[in-house]
């Protein structure tokens, strides 16, 4: 097939978006094991919401209260809270367990997002996409080995939180019909903010010196990297950008390696690489669906 020169571009600019997201959301999970060290992990997930938040004040700058309008602040607190337990959740499971295998698991939100969108939108699957989520599960069991090994902690507190993601996803599905992406991020932001305050209460320390400097970096870096993805999913088709993301489980192989003398696991990677490739498949079958014209200009 020969491309028009415009979407060649815009798919190879959305790959480039979609790996800088990759590396900066890397270099953020590394930073919250290290800054786990210093100050309990609620006390991280806090700060990476607080951080996060002034780097949306810009925007306030440029919009005004715009993005603060919305006809469904119900909705939008559930999917903070949603949010809220995913994100605790994973960086729980980065603080306690193998890089290298919290990444592989959490590449099962895309299919547990799959199998949501079919209980509650009554969504028409073919074979092919079953096919695909079976295929996913069975990469999950080559990582987990039920019955030959114990499963840890991190593995079971990944999956919950892929689950979280997955309804969070759906949330954001039903928001989209009437709200804006900026007014959807801003409230995640302002609302996750005290959620996660609350928790980190009952175990506060003040960071160190060096611990700010962690939190600060876990803040921005998520921020950024959260618009990068957004971007790259803006300017390219799904099923060309989103094979990118995968590519998370090399580059924190590598720093697990690195930094904390993790080797990965040979049933981590191939299990890994098994999910990958069914999230992949989901997400061409997804373009070759007749594309609905967009109800919302972000």
């Amino acid at each position: 097939m020969i491309f028009a020169k415009h979407n060649l571009s815009e798919n190879i600019t959305g790959m480039i978006w979609m790996l800088a997201a990759v590396l900066l959301f890397s270099a953020m999970h590394a930073m919250i094991r290290i800054a786990s060290h210093d100050v309990d992990i609620l006390v991280v997930v806090f700060f990476r919401n607080f951080f996060g938040m002034f780097v949306l004040v810009p925007l306030l700058f440029k919009h005004g209260l715009t993005p603060l309008k919305t006809k469904r602040p119900g909705m939008l607190l559930w999917r903070a809270i949603l949010n809220s337990g995913a994100m605790t959740l994973y960086f729980t499971a980065l603080a306690v367990a193998p890089l290298a295998d919290v990444t592989a698991l959490s590449f099962l939100g895309p299919i547990f997002a799959t199998v949501l969108a079919i209980l509650m939108f009554k969504e028409q699957v073919g074979y092919h996409r079953w096919f695909a989520i079976i295929i996913g599960f069975i990469g999950a069991l080559i990582i987990l080995r039920p019955g030959m090994v114990e499963i840890d902690t991190g593995s079971i507190l990944v999956i919950i939180a892929s689950v979280l993601w997955a309804g969070a996803l759906m949330v954001i599905k039903l928001l989209s019909r009437t709200e804006s992406s900026l007014t959807i991020t801003f409230y995640m932001t302002i609302m996750m903010t005290p959620l996660t305050l609350i928790p980190a209460l009952f175990v506060w320390s003040w960071p160190s010196a060096e611990g700010w400097l962690w939190l600060l970096g876990i803040g921005l870096l998520g921020t950024i990297a959260q618009y990068a993805m957004t971007e790259s999913l803006r300017l390219g088709d799904t099923h060309v950008v989103m094979p990118m993301d995968y590519t998370r489980l090399i580059w924190l192989a590598i720093l697990g390696w690195l930094l904390f003398a993790e080797e990965p696991d040979f049933y981590t990677i191939i299990g890994g690489i098994v999910i990958a490739f069914s999230a992949s498949y989901i997400a061409w079958r997804e373009s070759r669906k007749p594309k609905k014209t967009a109800e919302i200009q972000a």
